[in-house]
């Protein structure tokens, strides 16, 4: 199955939409994205609201998730289980988030092949233009199996 991640995202998560995040590379378990700086966006201390940051790394995760197991999807459904993320610096400007699959994808499926339910995690950096990371996030995923 051939799926372009971003693309998929965007269509399946309007809220991704909203926010105007833009899909620059999605492949091989990573993912990039960036959130244009618009005013709309702004917290009161005139960088992105956490919300936005927030919803800029996931769909960043997502879109990792989606390039490794996007073949997947007609007997599994992705769910996002659990997610961390920390502030380090105030955010200005547009912001990238890089996503990454931590663990190897053959053992999710085999876990998968094996009737469980795999969790694994993708772990992001959202990064300003100066390529300062403003904040990391971890999130989990599982492929909960279609039911018969």
């Amino acid at each position: 199955m051939s799926l372009d991640a971003g693309e998929f995202l965007l269509q399946t998560v309007p809220f991704a939409r909203t926010l105007g995040i833009v899909f620059d590379s999605a492949g091989d378990g990573r993912a990039t994205c960036r959130l244009p700086d618009r005013a709309d966006l702004h917290n009161h201390v005139a960088g992105p609201h956490a919300g936005a940051l927030f919803t800029l790394a996931e769909s960043a995760s997502g879109a990792a998730m989606l390039t490794a197991f996007g073949d997947q999807l007609s007997r599994a459904v992705p769910l996002a289980t659990a997610s961390t993320i920390r502030y380090h610096k105030l955010a200005r400007g547009e912001v990238t988030a890089e996503a990454r699959l931590l663990g190897a994808r053959e053992d999710v499926v085999a876990k998968l092949d094996a009737g469980e339910r795999p969790e694994f995690d993708v772990e992001v950096e959202v990064r300003n233009a100066d390529g300062v990371v403003v904040a990391t996030l971890t999130v989990g995923w599982t492929l909960r199996p279609n039911r018969p």
